[in-house]
């Protein structure tokens, strides 16, 4: 389906699926190993933006810590951005942010890499980024920023065991601990890795400072990425697509949101817009009215398997206790929101409708596998012994005042966020309607063995969302799709599609779209 003036990343033809995601790359070398090429003779200096000069106490150095330079050319080449010091950033209309970033050899050697932080609340809250340079063409390439939910938890996940340029090896076999992937998503665009709220991943703050809402964490996140087309900008114009999973359902619509807002305000003023341009979200929570109904479907249906899992008694008790649960959501939650009523539904509706799930055993974001590992997952397990590697800090440029163990979520920011019932709380799928009807795309994918944030419960709020094109969708077909668009190969899954809203699922696939599925995950972003 021909999308007019779609960007250089078409992720709603998925009629026109190509083989070039099995050809991106000669598959010549799948070993692991650190190092980047850096050919890059861009230069950035944009009106009204500059390099920040400033007191090196600002970022107190060690023997393992990269320093801070504060070189204030009037141009800079990107590849004067050294590996061994920060450079700073800074942009007159966010006076109490700036950027550290500098040059790294961390996961993928075909690339330019950087690594750094966003300095917030002038320099009290820093948040932790990886940067990849696409390797099909930087210069023209789209821009993708890309993060996990929980809330809390890392996209160092997102990056080594899923989208990313590397995985975490679990075998032991490569010199130092990853995997090239030849199927990242930074095949075919610029892709960051943002580790937000403050408190997650590397992220910290120097004073015990919190971000508690997924509206507050908007606004560091617009700061964040208006810095950075400012400064760098080569990147001027380039269609920005905000894609995550899990909380991302919650994150992004808000996101998105804060940027074209502020867009607004910016053209308004004469400045520089970014060029927002789609929405992609896997596995998400947006709408908490179908979790539930949707849970009940993947355990007790055969919405993902062809048998149900769950035992016949702990069905009929959850049938039961359903009608019950929706009602007092609906009441509480949903209608008129009412936080101790609700956290009274939520609390009900967990016991009676979640318990059962993880009795099992069985992992919540993946019910063909066992629970294993930390969040379920032993990848977890490896990944935090990588990270915590002093060799891996230090090619990352890790601040030694951040934290001192890496974790892959965060209990603290999970808890913080709760206890505003941030989840609960907004109508996050009236966002995405609002985006819709403001011209900006949304790709909806889930994998249909995943229990957590399942695909059954995503379709349904999808097919009553409340927008101008409702009705297109409505009458749109589901129908199969492959990663190559040849209907003799194994089917991958199913696609409903309109010009501003798809949905894709992705068949035995779980919360973590990972390979072999890496391979239907970017054909989703190639086409």
């Amino acid at each position: 389906m021909p999308v007019p003036q779609w960007s250089n990343l078409n992720l709603f033809r998925l009629t026109a699926l190509t083989a070039l995601c099995f050809a991106v790359i000669p598959l010549t070398n799948a070993a692991a190993f650190h190092g980047s090429s850096h050919a890059d003779q861009l230069l950035f200096s944009t009106p009204g933006a500059s390099l920040i000069a400033g007191p090196a106490s600002s970022f107190e150095s060690t023997s393992s810590s990269p320093k801070t330079t504060f070189d204030t050319p009037k141009q800079l080449h990107l590849s004067a951005v050294k590996s061994d010091n920060f450079t700073v950033l800074s942009h007159p209309n966010f006076p109490n942010h700036s950027i550290r970033v500098k040059k790294s050899d961390f996961c993928d050697p075909t690339v330019n890499v950087y690594t750094g932080y966003l300095d917030v609340d002038s320099g009290a809250k820093h948040l932790f980024f990886y940067f990849f340079e696409s390797r099909s063409n930087p210069e023209k390439d789209d821009v993708m920023m890309w993060i996990n939910g929980g809330p809390g938890c890392s996209s160092s996940m997102g990056l080594l065991m899923e989208l990313g340029p590397c995985n975490i090896d679990m075998t032991g076999t490569s010199s130092n601990g990853t995997l090239w992937n030849p199927y990242s998503w930074n095949e075919v665009a610029n892709i960051f890795f943002l580790d937000q709220p403050v408190g997650v991943g590397f992220s910290y703050a120097d004073y015990g400072e919190t971000v508690e809402t997924t509206e507050d964490a908007a606004k560091n996140v617009h700061a964040f990425i208006t810095i950075f087309f400012e400064q760098f900008p080569q990147f001027a114009g380039r269609a920005l697509h905000l894609s995550g999973e899990s909380y991302g359902g919650r994150y992004l619509p808000v996101f998105a949101s804060e940027i074209y807002d502020q867009n607004q305000m910016a053209a308004q003023e004469g400045r520089n817009t970014i060029n927002l341009k789609s929405v992609i979200i896997g596995n998400g929570i947006t709408d908490i009215s179908t979790l539930y109904p949707g849970r009940y479907e993947v355990e007790c249906g055969t919405a993902s398997l062809d048998v149900p899992f769950q035992s016949i008694s702990t069905c009929v008790r959850m049938k039961a206790a359903l009608p019950r649960c929706q009602k007092a959501m609906q009441d509480a939650c949903i209608d008129q929101f009412d936080a101790i009523n609700c956290r009274a539904a939520v609390s009900f509706c967990d016991n009676e409708l979640s318990t059962g799930m993880w009795a099992t055993g069985r992992n919540v974001y993946d019910i063909s596998k066992p629970c294993e590992g930390d969040l379920c997952y032993k990848e977890n397990d490896v990944i935090k012994r990588y990270l915590d590697l002093p060799s891996t800090r230090s090619l990352l440029g890790v601040s030694d005042s951040g934290p001192s163990s890496f974790s892959a979520c965060s209990d603290a920011v999970g808890q913080a966020f709760s206890s505003h019932m941030d989840k609960w709380a907004v109508h996050t799928q009236d966002y995405i309607a609002n985006l819709l009807d403001r011209g900006v795309r949304v790709l909806i994918y889930a994998g249909t063995y995943d229990w957590q944030c399942n695909f059954v419960a995503n379709k349904m709020w999808v097919e009553k969302l409340q927008w101008h094109g409702s009705a297109l969708y409505a009458a749109s077909e589901w129908r199969d799709w492959s990663p190559d668009n040849d209907l003799t190969s194994p089917k991958a899954g199913e696609v409903k599609e309109t010009p501003l809203l798809s949905f894709v699922t992705i068949r035995g696939a779980g919360h973590m779209i990972r390979i072999p599925f890496f391979v239907q995950g970017l054909t989703m972003i190639l086409t």
